[in-house]
């Protein structure tokens, strides 16, 4: 059995990698105040950014949900991955180069220290190598002729890693396994099919296309088949993917993503088309923000991961929602004009509420597909298609209508009971007046016939969005809200939270006379809690050697699961000083006005038993000597 990877390479692998970089992969940050990053929580869907990242310390919290961590757990819980596999995967990425407890050099014990998902990965990026390796014999000739029949040279086949698997049974199989790859090792990667009689490649004959994550790890393939490579009756279907597996999740990956996002952040933009070479002509034509979805339609899984990228809004956008908020960005969708594309948009409408962006549809009358267009027409006519993009409801409301007759009564109703519902879900109101006499004009029914049955539509959505907001109430996590004390309203308990935030963002400023405070002078037993585990880790002192990210890692660790939570909140938490030049004197007054509070406190016990002493009684004279001790003491903390 593998041993654990050692700790000192731990720790090393935690100060190394880029928090900021591997969520921003994901997630759209913007400045947050000093040291601080916020986004779009990935763990659970809301309206405006709580989601915030501390890449100084190393840490993450979301203020919604409650989720929280470093660098690693992020990675485990975004990607699934074990800790062994987060931190193989970091290691790679800051070339660290990792020690186990119990060593071993033979070829087992090495792939022991790696989990099925590490081989996987590795074992699909080899596959990637060998594929494009195979495009430049004799053999893929018929793949190049249909590259270069859709005006595809050279450099654009390795800008999207195109190959070539080759036909026959086994040569994929038989290369990998050559390189010490398992039968199980490929069947997890998705790249061999069990048969009876052992496992066989399961792309061949076909151009290959890898499928990258948002890091440019190659998870998965999509291939099409090429007709001279048919193998007779077995026809697999023009286009074939990796099936699911621990990598390769359909509902969640987008062919070019890792191409395109950052083009997507800076432009706030995704042009979302149907095939892998949509994605290369768009690219090639200028249009670097395409994606692709991989033999599924596009989904709410989708939905998410694009929202994150983008995030919620472009300020200055000028468009306002009925809640004041402002949208952003545009998704565009290229549908064929057919039955099965307005299908299609239909399905993307009914996400549209997934995004705080402007949902457009990009629709080639003649029907032609963004790669034909670009052969028929030119680069310039692919660059025309986005810039005449319509908005997505007003090719849906249009789609619906053509499947009524207009031209009786009946038909006209129905056209419009079909259609309000639609012209209701429209988040942008000054589009929504616009189409309400739109759609009377299209109809022909009275304006104000159909702002009222606009508006019945608009009342039947909000019910019907309520009581589901009611029941996710219901499932929601109750102790979310209880895991800190709540300082709003409490001026004391604001500064006690305050002060631990600093303590743990910031402890090279915060007076060593910290260290000496008593945890009962917390009034709120959680921020007590954080205070032991402070003192356990060594105090300011300990901290200010440590360095931020050593010195969160260990209070946490020392606070244990109970108080995971509420350390990583605190971690992250904006100070309300966002001046760097006066954080140390900020975090000096911090100390000084705690310590002042706690005085008030005594002093106001003190001079109640003062006022309740007899003053002939012998106990008077110790109790105002307590009053005048606190006086003094306070004095010289305030100053005053």
């Amino acid at each position: 059995m593998a041993g654990l990877i050692l700790r000192e390479d731990v720790d090393l692998v935690r100060e190394r990698a880029q928090i900021e970089q591997v969520i921003g992969a994901q997630v759209a940050l913007s400045n947050a105040g000093i040291g601080s990053l916020k986004g779009l929580c990935p763990f659970h869907e809301e309206k405006s950014a709580s989601f915030y990242v501390r890449p100084g310390i190393g840490r993450y919290h979301c203020f919604g949900c409650g989720e929280g961590g470093d660098v690693i757990n992020y990675l485990q819980k975004t990607a699934g991955l074990s800790f062994t596999d987060a931190i193989e995967h970091l290691a790679a990425l800051t070339g660290v180069q990792l020690r186990y407890e119990q060593g071993g050099a033979n070829r087992e014990s090495e792939r022991s220290n790696q989990s099925m998902r590490q081989r996987a990965l590795a074992a699909n990026q080899a596959a990637q190598h060998y594929f494009e390796s195979q495009l430049v014999t004799a053999q893929a000739g018929p793949g190049r002729r249909f590259l270069s029949e859709r005006a595809f040279d050279r450099e654009a086949a390795k800008l999207f890693g195109i190959g070539f698997a080759p036909p026959g049974w086994d040569n994929l199989t038989r290369h990998l396994m050559g390189k010490g790859y398992t039968a199980a090792e490929l069947t997890a990667a998705g790249l061999v099919t069990q048969g009876s009689r052992g496992v066989y490649d399961r792309f061949r004959g076909r151009l290959t296309w890898p499928i990258r994550d948002t890091t440019s790890q190659v998870i998965g393939f999509g291939a099409r088949e090429l007709p001279e490579f048919v193998e007779g009756d077995k026809k697999q279907g023009k286009y074939l993917n990796t099936p699911e597996t621990v990598l390769y999740k359909k509902s969640q990956v987008l062919f070019g993503l890792d191409l395109a996002k950052d083009a997507i952040r800076t432009q706030k933009q995704v042009v979302v088309v149907e095939g892998y070479t949509d994605v290369m002509a768009m690219w090639l034509a200028g249009i670097q923000t395409a994606v692709a979805t991989c033999g599924t339609a596009f989904s709410a899984e989708h939905a998410k991961v694009i929202r994150r990228l983008m995030g919620d809004h472009v300020p200055g956008s000028g468009l306002q929602l009925s809640d004041g908020a402002s949208l952003g960005g545009e998704i565009i969708f290229t549908f064929d004009g057919d039955a099965a594309g307005q299908k299609a948009a239909v399905k993307a409408f009914g996400q549209d509420h997934q995004f705080y962006a402007q949902t457009f549809v990009a629709n080639e009358q003649s029907g032609m597909d963004p790669c034909e267009l670009r052969l028929a027409k030119g680069s310039a006519a692919v660059k025309a298609l986005v810039a005449n993009r319509e908005p997505l409801f007003a090719f849906v409301i249009r789609a619906k209508l053509a499947q009524f007759d207009l031209g009786s009564v009946e038909g006209r109703i129905g056209a419009l009971r079909a259609a309000a519902p639609i012209v209701a879900q429209i988040r942008d109101t000054a589009f929504q007046g616009g189409y309400v006499r739109e759609l009377a004009g299209w109809i022909g029914l009275d304006v104000e016939q159909v702002r009222h049955e606009v508006s019945r539509a608009a009342r039947a959505g909000t019910r019907s969005n309520s009581m589901v907001s009611a029941r996710a109430d219901t499932r929601s996590n109750p102790t979310v809200a209880a895991r800190a004390p709540n300082g709003n309203s409490n001026p004391i308990l604001r500064l006690e939270k305050t002060l631990l935030a600093a303590v743990l963002q910031y402890p090279e400023l915060i007076p060593v006379q910290f260290d000496q405070l008593s945890a009962d002078i917390f009034s709120a037993p959680a921020f007590g809690a954080v205070f032991h585990a402070i003192k356990a880790a060594g105090g300011v002192q300990a901290g200010a050697i440590q360095g931020a990210r050593g010195w969160v890692a260990t209070v946490a660790e020392l606070g244990g699961t109970d108080l995971a939570d509420l350390i990583g909140s605190l971690a992250v938490t904006n100070l309300p000083e966002d001046r760097p030049e006066q954080l140390a004197q900020y975090c000096v007054e911090l100390v000084a006005e705690l310590q002042a509070q706690v005085i008030a406190q005594h002093l106001l016990n003190a001079k109640s038993r003062l006022q309740r002493t007899d003053p002939s009684h012998p106990s008077h004279s110790a109790a105002l000597a307590a009053v005048v001790e606190l006086e003094a003491a306070r004095r010289t903390i305030t100053g005053r």
